[in-house]
């Protein structure tokens, strides 16, 4: 039979989690679509937990595939060796497939064949549901966009660089060099969804949240911060070489402004001295991701023609970018320390609750 969709998950140790996410997606698979599993060499229970739900489910088309632990972006690029689908659904191991997600996106494959499916998610809060909130995509509803620079600059004004969120053909992939997911690094979907959305000449907006997205305290390194910087480049390099309408290069640089604060803000919570270290590292970064200058941001944000969920808070966040470059501070030293605070409560909490999630980078 013919595979239409592939839903694909990655997983690294998830024994606390795998078993709700997996149920989610084989109560939903259906004749034309397959499950298929990489497990990044786990030490704990999670293997042996999935052998045990593919017996629970023997008629699913449902396949494990385990690897040597090499990291998620590599399990991800081992998903895409072994899919069959002509669509590719991610979901993570931490996270839940809503219901009824797989029989909207099997009816947008068959109504339109676009070159990426575009879904609305939720932000999950599954200790304290009054937080839980869905996530509504910028795209237009109900018909296909066939203008890949409105694409991009819609994607780009929404910032949400989650791989699960895009459900893309497999011929898109394959358009990329491999490996497609960039190996040992996190934030590896930041680096690869603009470069892929890129080559989608069509988008279709899926008005249904497909994701439950499990949210809780991330731990923040070096190798954190300068990750999430360092995926950056990569994407501006590819979309350069794509040509890309400078329509896109200046939405671009003001989503990469967004990262860029976002990134030295939290560098305030490493020790004094690595958060210093990190800041003097992120600015070349942040100086190689751009297409024009620092100086050129606030009037890049002010055209007309730029798409924005939030015209004044575009100006707030260049205004912070000049004074993170010029030796300011981004976060002033009162805020930092609340934003410390609210951390520690929150790991004070967690150690008191038994059964809480560890932190997902």
């Amino acid at each position: 039979m013919k595979i239409s969709l592939s839903v694909a998950v990655a997983i690294h140790n998830a024994q606390r989690t795998i078993g709700p996410c997996i149920r989610s997606i084989l109560d939903q698979l259906r004749p034309g679509q397959e499950l298929v599993v990489v497990d990044d060499g786990s030490s704990d229970n999670t293997l042996a937990l999935l052998f045990k739900l593919q017996e629970a489910w023997p008629a699913a088309n449902f396949h494990i595939f385990s690897q040597a632990h090499t990291g998620i972006a590599s399990a991800r690029n081992h998903c895409l060796h072994v899919v069959q689908g002509d669509y590719i659904a991610f979901v993570d191991g931490d996270d839940l497939l809503l219901p009824g997600s797989l029989a909207a996106i099997g009816q947008a494959i068959a109504a339109h064949r676009p070159d990426v499916i575009a879904c609305d998610f939720r932000m999950w809060h599954p200790d304290d549901a009054g937080k839980t909130r869905s996530v509504r995509l910028g795209y237009p509803v109900g018909k296909l966009l066939c203008d890949p620079e409105a694409i991009m600059r819609i994607f780009l004004a929404d910032r949400h660089m989650y791989i699960w969120s895009n459900v893309f053909r497999r011929e898109i992939y394959a358009q990329l060099p491999a490996p497609v997911f960039p190996p040992a690094q996190l934030f590896e979907d930041v680096a690869t969804v603009p470069r892929l959305l890129s080559q989608c000449a069509s988008l279709l907006h899926l008005a249904h949240p497909v994701i439950d997205y499990r949210q809780q305290p991330a731990p923040v390194s070096e190798q954190w911060c300068l990750d999430f910087a360092g995926a950056l480049p990569v994407a501006r390099r590819h979309l350069q070489a794509r040509g890309v309408a400078d329509s896109v290069r200046r939405h671009f640089d003001v989503a990469v402004a967004y990262f860029y604060v976002g990134v030295v803000k939290n560098s305030y919570r490493l020790p004094r001295a690595d958060g210093r270290r990190v800041r003097a590292l992120l600015k070349p970064i942040f100086a190689a991701s751009l297409f024009g200058d620092p100086a050129s941001l606030l009037a890049s944000a002010g055209r007309a023609d730029m798409t924005s969920n939030d015209h004044t808070l575009d100006a707030v966040i260049i205004r912070q970018v000049e004074s993170a470059l010029g030796g300011g501070v981004v976060l002033n030293f009162k805020r930092a320390a609340s934003r410390k605070l609210k951390l520690w409560r929150r790991l004070r909490k967690a150690r008191r609750s038994p059964g809480t999630a560890a932190p997902r980078p």
